[in-house]
């Protein structure tokens, strides 16, 4: 059984840096969609942050996923808010 949980990433202010680990940023996320981990994410329009949208195990298994990312790798995230969450209207919702 999986369960749904919404992150949201606070980024440093090193926005140089990003620009250059962004490609490969996106290459771990596309992975993770790939594999039907990640259901959707992106960047706050102010740029300050992005929310990403998970299904996964549990929350350690997610965490452990995470490390990975090259955001986390290259210290480009300075703060990680993991929350579970049960949506119960839209198109990820199953019918029942």
């Amino acid at each position: 059984m999986v369960a749904r949980f919404a992150v949201e990433y606070v980024y440093t202010a090193d926005t140089a840096k990003r620009d250059e680990v962004r490609p490969a940023h996106r290459s771990f996320l596309a992975e993770l969609q790939e594999k039907g981990r990640l259901l959707a994410s992106g960047p706050w329009a102010s740029g300050t942050g992005a929310l990403l949208l998970f299904d996964f195990e549990d929350e350690t298994a997610l965490k452990t996923a995470l490390e990975h990312d090259p955001f986390a790798e290259a210290d480009l995230v300075s703060r990680v808010r993991i929350t579970e969450w049960t949506p119960v209207l839209g198109s990820w919702v199953a019918a029942g």
